[in-house]
């Protein structure tokens, strides 16, 4: 038998900096979403959102292939928890029957205050339980946005989002390697980037800067080199 699990903690790159915003990671179990009907009013509150990916195949199923990608706008706020999780796992099969499974998260939050605190859990784990010669990759993409006042993402940003969307359900159910699926996921994260960046360059100013995070987890078997 061999697994692979991977937790780390998200990177911290917003704490003490802009919206006062602390990062913090966190194994807490669930995937409800909840998100309330204040967040685009403006209002002060506090908001929940979990998304969660989870592919498995075996000796029955030999193929799963699932994304998800998500827009989150919590307007001002403050506290707030979000978490994006995926895993994958395969089972059982062997060298001459490989199995394939495919779990990526793709999460976009914004969030506004000056002193909103976030905490954001982002976690990949892929697991691989005796499948010799299985493909088994799990992704998780949280892109943070931050601002001192809400921000809406306009028509043509959300027009580029939605490109990227239907490219990534078209990567998901590819058939390319693991290898290659993990490169062009990480370009489609780059633009996701870009189209965010490009959002908060005409955010409206405050006493800090808007400000755009990546928080990345890839893990998967093989596993990377």
């Amino acid at each position: 038998m061999s697994s692979h699990r991977k937790a780390r903690p998200v990177s911290n790159p917003l704490t003490r900096r802009a919206l006062g915003i602390g990062l913090f990671a966190a194994g807490v179990a669930g995937a409800a979403t909840a998100v309330p009907a204040q967040a685009a009013s403006g209002v002060t509150h506090a908001a929940v959102v979990s998304d969660h990916v989870f592919s498995h195949v075996d000796r029955a199923h030999h193929t799963q292939a699932r994304d998800s990608f998500t827009i989150r706008q919590f307007g001002t706020v403050n506290a707030a928890s979000a978490r994006n999780q995926a895993n994958a796992v395969s089972a059982g099969c062997s060298a001459d029957d490989a199995c394939r499974s495919v779990a990526l998260s793709f999460q976009i939050v914004t969030v506004a205050g000056e002193h909103a605190h976030l905490r954001a859990v982002n976690i990949s784990d892929a697991a691989n339980k005796e499948c010799t010669g299985c493909q088994t990759l799990a992704g998780a993409y949280q892109f943070v946005v931050s601002t001192p006042r809400p921000l809406s993402l306009d028509a043509e940003a959300q027009r580029k989002l939605a490109d990227i969307h239907r490219r990534l359900d078209a990567l998901t159910r590819s058939s390319v390697s693991a290898a290659d699926l993990k490169k062009q996921a990480d370009g489609l994260a780059a633009e996701v980037n870009a189209v965010l960046k490009d959002a908060v360059a005409s955010a409206p100013k405050g006493d800090v800067q808007p400000d755009v995070t990546l928080h990345r987890q890839l893990d998967g078997w093989p596993p990377a080199a």
